[in-house]
């Protein structure tokens, strides 16, 4: 199994969650190209990806897709990445909710990620720029993590008193991918 530190060496996803799709739509990123078109997010780089689908091949908002080049099934190649200002209305609409579904699925590696998480400038902490948590949440979170690292969600939620754990991250991970945040915690 890959380490959380190996996966971000890897610059590629091996899995992509169906954002949108169109089933006679043209690509964004390579001019000309037309086909079975998919809006994708990446679920160990976060990154927003355009894809070509198998035309025989029927496609669910949310779906799990292998992308890597050895076990292709209903994907015929990755055609690039996307700016977040390039999705659809349809993509940024299911964006939360694929994103909280990637978090929960991946619960150990964001726990782990918080557990470890340190500031980022003199005056602010990683764990500040999760939505809901003020300087008085962080102190309490800090205390509560020094004591015994966080397991999960639910521990981080009852110990930590960070409400829906998952679905603040997801609210995080956007506003990395929307490019409304000056620091990264989990987009490169």
């Amino acid at each position: 199994m890959m380490t959380h530190n190996e996966s971000r060496l890897n610059k590629y996803d091996e899995v992509a969650y169906v954002l949108d799709y169109l089933s006679s739509g043209s690509s964004q990123t390579i001019k000309g190209r037309k086909g079975v078109v998919i809006q994708s997010i990446g679920e160990d780089n976060l990154n927003l990806l355009e894809l070509l689908g198998d035309p025989s091949a029927e496609f669910d908002i949310g779906e799990r897709l292998s992308i890597g080049k050895q076990e292709r099934s209903k994907i015929i190649s990755v055609l690039g990445k996307l700016e977040y200002h390039d999705l659809t209305d349809n993509s940024v609409d299911d964006l939360l909710d694929v994103i909280q579904n990637i978090v929960a699925k991946n619960e150990i590696k964001y726990i782990n990620y918080l557990n470890n998480v340190q500031a980022v400038t003199p005056r602010l902490h990683g764990i500040e720029l999760i939505p809901g948590v003020g300087k008085k949440s962080l102190f309490h979170l800090l205390r509560a993590r020094e004591r015994t690292p966080f397991t999960s969600f639910d521990d981080l939620q009852i110990r930590g008193g960070l409400k829906e754990p998952s679905l603040q991250i997801a609210k995080r991970i956007i506003e990395e991918l929307s490019g409304s945040s000056k620091i990264n915690l989990f987009v490169k």
